[in-house]
């Protein structure tokens, strides 16, 4: 027996996994690669973590007092602010994905990936992953800030906990949109603004800081079916282990569940499309 047939039955050579468990291996290589990248970017990290704080604090103490006046009897607004301000915070949070991607591309490193033997979704699909982690430990920042300022998990862990799920699951939607306009625009600042220009009426036209039924009547008819309206209340109902009067649980967690299953299905396919096009 020669010497490689010996190495070659004593230790074979591990066969790269396919199909599903391929794009899983990948996706979580890629998802390493971008979380430990956090570190070398402080300033960014630093920007999500003290913006949703500062908006916690300035309608807390400078808009609550207004604003808590129009809220049903018994409600703080400390209760009705954070669970709006935690969607508000996850929807911008990804708009790191685009300028993640734009950044890769500028640099040369979606070309690199390409000329690796690995999935083609799992790039984007590793991405994903470790925006929602990041977006988690974002959630879990706000929540600590919340508790300062009065507000309470009412119906228990069990809701906190799918209070959390939820906001993360309708931000790992988003990532796949804002995974789009990375791709297409290819600019870092582009990127940014590109991101921002649509969501700041899509969370600000909504129940994050204000009741829906405080705005002019022909807005309300935008704002009540606005999917950032219809996350925030659920994670209201959430937060106080029940649900809004009027509403069921089937009314408001089928509707956001709808949302974050359609925008998934349609901008994860043409993501990974325009991925193999750039």
């Amino acid at each position: 027996m020669t010497t490689t047939q010996t190495v070659t039955q004593e230790q074979p050579l591990m066969k790269r996994p396919r199909g599903m468990a391929a794009i899983w291996h990948d996706s979580r290589i890629i998802a390493w690669r971008n979380l430990v990248q956090l570190p070398r970017t402080p300033g960014l990290v630093i920007f999500t973590l003290i913006q949703p704080v500062m908006f916690v604090l300035l309608f807390t103490y400078v808009f609550g007092g207004a604003i808590g006046k129009a809220l049903p009897p018994g409600t703080t607004y400390a209760q009705f602010l954070i669970p709006g301000i935690m969607v508000q915070t996850i929807v911008f949070g990804t708009s790191a994905t685009a300028v993640g991607l734009a950044d890769d591309l500028q640099k040369g490193i979606i070309d690199r990936f390409k000329s690796l033997p690995i999935s083609r979704s799992a790039v984007l699909t590793g991405r994903i992953m470790a925006d929602a982690i990041r977006l988690t430990a974002v959630a879990s920042v706000l929540i600590i800030v919340g508790y300062v300022v009065g507000f309470r998990f009412e119906g228990g862990l069990g809701f906190g906990l799918l209070m959390v799920l939820t906001a993360v699951s309708f931000g790992a939607a988003m990532c796949w949109v804002m995974a789009n306009i990375g791709m297409a625009v290819k600019d870092v600042e582009t990127a940014q603004t590109a991101g921002f220009v649509w969501l700041f009426p899509l969370t600000f036209i909504s129940s994050v800081f204000t009741p829906v039924y405080t705005m002019p009547g022909w807005l309300q008819v935008f704002a009540r079916n606005n999917p950032v309206t219809l996350v925030a209340n659920l994670l209201r109902s959430f937060s106080v282990g029940q649900v809004l009067p009027g509403a069921t649980w089937t009314s408001m967690a089928l509707p956001v569940a709808l949302w974050v299953i359609g925008i998934t299905a349609v901008a994860a396919p043409l993501a990974v499309r325009r991925y193999r096009r750039v």
